[in-house]
């Protein structure tokens, strides 16, 4: 085709796209066929004929006008779709979902192509997948910084996702539900009452009240537990024989930091910037290191062996086990002149214990506006979903062992429900790609 002949479907196409948004589908049809007399093969013409051919039942005649499209232009997302919604109104499921998965592949910014997936997988039952789809789109889209809204979603996809968000809180709910329901069997509703809340309120399904403003949890808020900073010693009476093996755990930590690859950030963080969120330093650059026995739940059998005594301590005691969450214990180092900022924990169903085994003057924890200075060998216990922050102004390093312990105020088959409950988040995110919860 010539350059003039090239120019004049330009324009005959910006017609027909202004017609059609006006409503005049007839007219812009008409164009879209003259177009394709002047250029068989062109790919929106092709697309706007088969979908009006489509609207009249004419289904074998927008499939063949598709195809040609998309042998006009391989892999195009506007004839994949398309294509889609013709296999599906002629009930081939089937292709049509194998056709959107491809356009999924093309385009995957195109959010309501996952929309339209979904609803298929919903269509022929396969509920999970459908979950799956939706998630994913809903979450895609909303990290881009759409469909947070009404004014952040298209009018022409409104109510697709609508129903794509109720679909996926419906699932959750029954999903997350259903773990605590053989408790709920075993025990009855009355042992279960502050656990369900707990999951209403992670759901969105009840809202969420507290009564200090100091305390945030970032992840899990268990109600009706009381609310405080520091919890008294004789709630732990496993304290008491943590306590006696002070010296022990101290001799082996000395040991262990006179070796120069025992150590990790305690953070993780893959940048400094990331590291500044959380950390200050008086003295040079500020630094929060630590050795794990236990990280996000998983027993560090060599860091054990390397301290087997600490690790007897530490097996032997009554602390939370969830799997991928906790406990979290190692030793916590922290260099002088390092400031860790406030910040909140993740859940008030477990607490912080700090057996404080090296603690120069002016070293102290402030957890929720309160300060207390550490005394070696003797614990303290605290919520940190309560804002908190810790500073080593001294000349000395400053080691504590940290570990975590259930909430003395949880029954025991509320520790049972939230160590089901907190697992099965996690697999929710996993299976429905979404990280670990």
């Amino acid at each position: 085709m010539n350059s003039a002949a090239s120019d004049d479907v330009s324009v005959l196409l910006e017609h027909a796209r202004q017609l059609a948004q006006q409503g005049q589908g007839d007219q812009a049809e008409q164009i879209c066929t003259r177009i394709l007399q002047a250029q068989p093969d062109q790919v929106e013409a092709l697309n706007f004929i088969a979908m009006r051919t489509l609207g009249r039942g004419q289904f074998a005649q927008a499939l063949t006008l598709l195809q040609q499209a998309n042998r006009a232009q391989p892999g195009a997302s506007a004839t994949l779709k398309n294509l889609a919604v013709v296999y599906a109104a002629t009930g081939d499921r089937e292709a049509a979902e194998k056709t959107l998965q491809q356009a999924i592949e093309v385009a995957p910014e195109h959010y309501d192509l996952q929309l339209h997936l979904g609803g298929l997988q919903e269509q022929r039952g396969d509920g999970r997948a459908a979950l799956r789809t939706y998630l994913r789109a809903i979450t895609a889209a909303q990290n881009q910084g759409y469909w947070l809204s009404e004014a952040s979603t298209p009018p022409a996809l409104h109510a697709a996702v609508t129903h794509a968000m109720d679909f996926v809180h419906r699932g959750r709910q029954q999903i997350l539900a259903a773990v605590l329901q053989p408790l709920r069997a075993q025990h009855g509703a009355a042992a279960m009452q502050r656990i369900e809340r707990c999951l209403a309120m992670y759901l969105g399904d009840a809202q969420t009240t507290i009564a200090d403003p100091h305390q945030k949890p970032k992840f899990l808020y268990f109600p009706d537990l009381p609310t405080r900073a520091y919890f008294a010693s004789d709630l732990f009476p496993w304290q008491v024989e943590l306590e006696k093996h002070t010296d022990v755990i101290r001799e082996e930590m000395q040991a262990l930091l006179a070796q120069p690859d025992a150590l990790e950030p305690f953070l993780g963080v893959s940048t400094p910037a990331e590291g500044d969120q959380y950390l200050q330093g008086s003295r040079g650059a500020p630094s929060w290191d630590a050795f794990f026995f236990y990280r996000h739940g998983e027993r560090q059998d060599a860091n054990c062996a390397r301290c087997p005594q600490t690790a007897a301590v530490i097996d032997a005691l009554p602390i939370v086990r969830i799997r991928e969450h906790a406990p979290e214990i190692c030793f916590s180092v922290l260099t002088p002149g390092t400031h860790i900022l406030p910040h909140h924990g993740v859940t008030n169903t477990r607490l912080v214990t700090h057996l404080p085994l090296i603690v120069p003057e002016d070293c102290a924890i402030r957890v929720g506006g309160e300060e207390h200075a550490w005394q070696e060998g003797r614990c303290v216990t605290f919520d940190d979903t309560f804002e908190h922050e810790a500073w080593n102004r001294s000349h000395s390093t400053r080691v504590v062992l940290i570990l975590d312990s259930w909430n003395p105020y949880l029954t025991d088959v509320e520790r049972i429900a939230v160590t089901d409950l907190v697992a099965a988040i996690g697999d929710f995110n996993r299976e429905f790609s979404l990280g670990a919860g």
